[in-house]
């Protein structure tokens, strides 16, 4: 049974370790889970989702750090699985601060701030993202190092690599760049039909 009158929770994601920021505010449905909240993330950063991720926050039960995401047999700590795990029995006003880490290998670490909970507005769509600065990082780019390389090489046509990361990446890089207008939410269900059909892809 639905309740009368839903909720989103607001939330601003950053990118840890990069100056100016790059970030993102999103609004999602308050009965999203980590797994979904993760989906949203990849749009508003406009990667492809093929790395694997992991948050981590305080469990407000148990005062605990918990790490939710997707359980593998090769992890060293317990895993939350995250389709299973509601932002509601997590995220709170009191409770507001957790870390979210993309790519194992790029290690991109970030910040996801729950800014408010709010009343659902009548005739709208969730997720949407309603702010947020600057280009993303490309998938695979190399981390933090390997991405201010790419930035500095994209924008000297005379670099000696230009032409080859120009290849690499297939069209302009502006670091500057982010427009809401253009982000395209994935349905979370289809995505995770995929990853639990193909668990080591």
């Amino acid at each position: 049974m639905k309740k009368a009158n839903p909720q989103v929770y607001q939330f601003k994601i950053a990118l840890v370790g990069i100056t100016p920021q790059i970030w993102r505010r999103i609004q999602v449905p308050e009965d999203y889970t980590f797994w979904d909240l993760n989906v949203a993330i990849q749009a508003v950063m406009d990667w492809e989702g093929y790395h694997l991720h992991e948050f981590s926050m305080t469990n407000p039960k148990t005062g605990n750090e918990d790490n939710i995401g997707i359980p593998s047999e090769d992890s060293e700590y317990d895993v939350k699985e995250g389709w299973k795990t509601k932002i509601a029995r997590y995220f709170s006003p009191t409770n507001k601060k957790a870390t979210y880490l993309y790519d194992f290998g790029d290690d991109w670490q970030h910040t996801v701030v729950l800014e408010k909970i709010l009343p659902a507005k009548p005739g709208t769509t969730y997720p949407i993202c309603i702010g947020g600065k600057r280009n993303a990082p490309p998938e695979d780019v190399g981390g933090l190092m390997g991405f201010e390389d790419f930035i500095e090489i994209m924008k000297d046509p005379d670099h000696d690599e230009h032409e080859e990361m120009a290849e690499w990446y297939g069209d302009e890089f502006d670091p500057e760049y982010f427009d809401c207008a253009e982000v395209m939410f994935s349905d979370p269900k289809e995505l995770l039909k995929l990853v639990l059909e193909n668990p080591d892809s």
